[in-house]
């Protein structure tokens, strides 16, 4: 029997053909918006490299997140911004510190949507670092060990808080253990974990650095975040967070990297995320501002390619206008 030639172009002659067909639907519940958070009232600082985002304080936070809600974003991502710094990252598990008082303020006003925490120690270290700093001389290197105490007294501090997932983003060794074990036996065995699981060391974060205002004083983060030639490392270290207690894994940067979300989901059938970071964003908001590509359709493009490759949660800037995008 012969088959007829097939001709895909029957199916691309309309709007509503094509959409009858379509094989990735994004959506808007599968988007999470990250948030810049610090002290002091009626604050809305703009961040320079990334146009529409802001440093914001809570009374502002609280807002953004309402407007985000009403739109259908279902969750928010939580990055503080601490008025003190030092060495041992205070600020990062104080119960009165700036994120513990933005959940609170959140859950409060906003009950229905998911807060996440990040935890890391970066933006509260006077050296910008992720974990306790051992300096030999003009040799430093990074005490994995010590830094896991105060990550896990974050995590259980934003839970304290009502924070619904809690995620790392260090990429100490260990991390993932170690937060799990004092959830549990502090009565959060129900908080997930969301891990930065594949966190590259890439040049995509610059702007992000000036928005939480956490550039390493000295060195840099690749004797801790992956190389960004490895795929096969990536694998291992998902694999080894999902041992370790994690809920959700991550793939971040987003952009570069699909062929890895693509690998993550097909591997280890997890609910996968990735962060379309602060470079990403900064690039299309240039471009389009220069007039050479529509924002719309890039982003919409952009986020569906994330989608398609496997991420059922996409961290983006564009959370909002994406929602206002697809509610069009």
């Amino acid at each position: 029997m012969r088959f007829p030639i097939y001709r895909p172009r029957r199916l691309r002659q309309n709007a509503k053909l094509r959409a009858l067909v379509r094989e990735t639907e994004l959506s808007v519940s599968g988007l999470v918006m990250p948030l810049f958070v610090r002290e002091g009232s009626r604050l809305r600082k703009p961040i320079s490299s990334m146009p529409g985002q802001f440093q914001l304080s809570v009374d502002e936070l609280v807002k953004e997140a309402g407007r985000a809600a009403k739109l259908g974003v279902p969750a928010v991502i939580l990055f503080g911004i601490p008025d003190k710094k030092d060495e041992k990252a205070s600020g990062a598990y104080a119960s009165n510190g700036i994120v513990p008082k933005a959940v609170r303020a959140l859950k409060k006003e906003l009950p229905e949507l998911i807060v996440i925490c990040d935890v890391c120690l970066c933006e509260y270290m006077s050296h910008g670092h992720c974990g306790i700093v051992r300096k030999t001389g003009r040799n430093w290197q990074i005490d994995n060990d010590a830094s896991l105490d105060l990550l896990a007294k974050s995590a259980l501090a934003y839970a304290e808080a009502g924070a619904d997932i809690v995620a790392p983003s260090d990429m100490m060794d260990g991390r993932v253990a170690a937060i799990r074990a004092t959830l549990d036996k502090t009565g959060f065995p129900g908080t997930p974990i969301m891990s930065y699981a594949a966190k590259f060391a890439s040049a995509y974060y610059g702007p992000f650095r000036e928005a939480a205002e956490s550039p390493p004083q000295f060195g840099d983060r690749r004797t801790y975040q992956m190389d960004y030639a490895n795929a096969d490392e990536a694998l291992r270290e998902v694999a080894l967070d999902i041992e370790e207690g994690a809920d959700i894994v991550m793939v971040k940067p987003a952009l570069g990297y699909q062929d890895l979300i693509w690998r993550v989901k097909e591997k280890f059938r997890y609910p996968v995320a990735c962060y379309n970071v602060s470079g990403e964003y900064a690039m299309v908001k240039a471009a389009a501002q220069n007039g050479w590509l529509d924002e719309k359709q890039v982003v919409l493009e952009m986020l569906t390619g994330f989608h398609r490759s496997g991420a059922d949660i996409i961290l983006t800037y564009w959370a909002q206008q994406a929602a206002r995008w697809l509610a069009d």
